[in-house]
């Protein structure tokens, strides 16, 4: 069944320009990194550096949108940067970016070429459907503090991911839960791609068209579902 994804209109009010393209997929291999991941991730870093042409990253239009939309309900971007800024800031540094499994690191790879923010999810652990919501403040984030098990809640206002069980993403595309992560054992899952104007759609619909090609490439017979981008505006 097809994973139902929802926008509150309280998020549509906040950011009028968001997109988000969506791909399902079904059938996946999933293992460490490997020589072809690694140099996937090494050739995104070149692309973004000639598309930064010298630039920091939050000097890029579309990471200045996001940064103007954190600082709308109430994040400091300087803080806690959406997730295409901060690993576009590690491609950039000496230590590059990090390696952490096969779909990890192809989503990473898209997520720094084209500077924009995707993210994955397992399928079988996601609980009902998933919402983009404000905070109420009280619900529950679940994540790993010092090595065990805690529990924050998000900031009241604060843009989240959501499902039945709780918040699976915070601040928007900050910091995604250990609960829906991608892991060795993952076969199914949604990728999330999210861009605020002024990125065009079609920009986006590329961005998704070459992760599909390399979910593709590395899971041979995977079934794969590439939805069609949603607007707010």
């Amino acid at each position: 069944m097809t994973l139902t994804l929802t926008v509150s209109d309280e998020v549509r009010a906040l950011a009028p320009g968001f997109t988000h393209l969506a791909i399902e997929a079904h059938g996946l291999v999933n293992g460490p990194s490997s020589e072809a991941s690694s140099a996937l991730l090494d050739e995104a870093a070149r692309r973004l550096a000639a598309r930064l042409d010298g630039r920091a990253p939050h000097e890029d239009p579309h990471m200045a949108a996001w940064r103007a939309a954190y600082t709308a309900f109430g994040s400091k971007p300087n803080r806690t940067r959406n997730s295409a800024e901060a690993l576009a800031r590690r491609a950039l540094a000496d230590g590059g970016l990090p390696r952490v499994n096969l779909l990890v690191d192809l989503y990473n790879a898209v997520s720094v070429a084209h500077l924009i923010p995707v993210g994955g999810e397992d399928l079988d652990l996601i609980q009902g459907g998933m919402r983009l919501v404000r905070a109420t403040g009280e619900e529950d984030f679940v994540t790993v503090a010092a090595g065990e098990e805690a529990v924050e809640h998000p900031d009241s206002g604060e843009v989240v991911w959501s499902d039945g069980a709780g918040v699976t993403c915070r601040r928007w595309n900050w910091r995604q839960g250990p609960r829906t992560r991608l892991t060795g054992g993952t076969t199914s899952a949604l990728f999330l791609l999210e861009s605020l104007a002024p990125m065009p759609v079609a920009d986006v619909e590329a961005a998704g068209a070459e992760l599909a090609e390399l979910l593709e490439k590395f899971s041979p017979g995977a079934r794969i579902e590439v939805r069609a981008p949603e607007s707010a505006g």
